[in-house]
């Protein structure tokens, strides 16, 4: 490492330890030359991540742009920020994972569902309802069927007499 003082390519790591986050290492080296001591931090370098849009153009993977169609989603819902960021983060993780270097809108999508339906239904409706572009409230209505059929089969089965009955109304 070359020293920023001097100019020494030469150093010597006095203390090491990872950063509060996690995410790297924090090392603090001494100049063997001028003697004077300075940080240095080592993190994993990752590769940018392309994102095939619907119209086949291509952009940069960004976790913040995908916190802020989730934030949407949930705009005035009780879900916490730390659960989004956490299902950001999970999102980020899977995509990486997928070891693929071009990810299309339709799986990122799909795993942004899939973290929002456990958050909440209502903000995964709306994500849905945009992100799946319904064209008119049938489909609309086909989703939430689908959900009460999921809840009705999770033992929830109290709620789905009350949608069918609205639905005849």
């Amino acid at each position: 490492m070359k020293c920023p003082y001097c100019g020494f390519t030469d150093s010597k790591v006095i203390d090491s330890r990872p950063t509060d986050d996690g995410g790297s290492i924090r090392r603090r080296r001494g100049c063997l030359r001028c003697r004077k001591r300075f940080t240095t931090y080592e993190t994993v370098e990752q590769l940018p991540m392309m994102v095939i849009k619907r119209d086949g153009s291509r952009q940069v993977f960004d976790k913040q742009k995908l916190l802020r169609g989730m934030i949407r989603a949930c705009y005035k819902r009780q879900v916490s920020a730390a659960d989004l960021e956490r299902a950001a983060n999970e999102v980020e993780q899977e995509v990486r994972n997928s070891m693929k270097r071009e990810v299309s809108t339709e799986f990122i999508g799909e795993l942004v569902m899939e973290k929002l339906k456990a958050l909440d239904e209502v903000s995964y409706v709306r994500f849905a309802s945009v992100y799946r572009q319904f064209k008119d409230i049938s489909t609309f209505r086909d989703e939430l069927d689908r959900i009460m059929q999921g809840r009705s089969g999770s033992g929830d089965a109290a709620t789905a007499p009350a949608v069918e009955s609205a639905k005849k109304e």
